[in-house]
């Protein structure tokens, strides 16, 4: 598993997961986003954006972070959240805003709720429009780069990540010969040797 820059060939890709998961895609550029792969199958697991608003000074905003849902709950949206304040401490940002319904997932990493009242003025404008899209219960965190934190359990779930192992799947059921209408306890078999 890793997580690289997108390309512009994963642009439709992300449109549709960012639609199907109702993420915000507002001023969209594909080369904004970072997207985890998983290095067997090749398979994109997982995406977020650094958003740089052009204010004075320019501010910085995580945002469209999600992750399949096969693999949630193994470490992918953490491992992306870093890339990307890993991404913005290498462009100059003191700090990253976030504004989220998710806040208790975010301040594991050191993220902190920022008042609205304390928030720059174009987030402050990004909050009204998130609580009118997204859900009335977002907030903004903010994190200075040089506090992320990275929980342990959260970077070796990552190194064994697979699909199907996080915590929303479900194990698929064993299948039985009654679920083929066999009773097992009458039936023969063509190889069966009696014994």
């Amino acid at each position: 598993m890793y997580v690289r820059d997108a390309k512009n060939r994963d642009e439709a890709w992300l449109l549709d997961h960012i639609e199907a998961m109702g993420l915000d895609d507002a001023a969209f550029r594909s080369r904004d986003y970072v997207i985890a792969v998983d290095q067997k199958s090749n398979e994109r697991v997982g995406f977020g954006r650094l958003r740089v608003h052009k204010t004075d000074p320019e501010r910085c905003e995580l945002t469209g972070i999600g992750v399949l849902e096969g693999w949630r709950g193994q470490g992918v949206g953490a491992h992306v959240i870093e890339r990307l304040v890993d991404t913005a401490e290498i462009e100059g940002f003191d700090s990253v805003y976030t504004l989220t319904d998710e806040a208790e997932y975010l301040e594991q990493f050191g993220f902190e709720r920022v008042p609205e009242a304390d928030l720059p003025e174009r987030l402050r404008e990004r909050l009204a429009e998130k609580r009118e899209t997204v859900s009335e219960d977002v907030v903004a965190l903010e994190l200075p780069v040089e506090a992320f934190s990275m929980p342990d359990h959260l970077r070796e779930a990552f190194k064994r990540a697979s699909e199907g192992t996080g915590e929303e799947a479900e194990p698929e059921p064993e299948d039985t010969a009654e679920d083929f209408g066999i009773d097992p306890d009458e039936a023969t078999y063509k190889y069966d040797t009696g014994s």
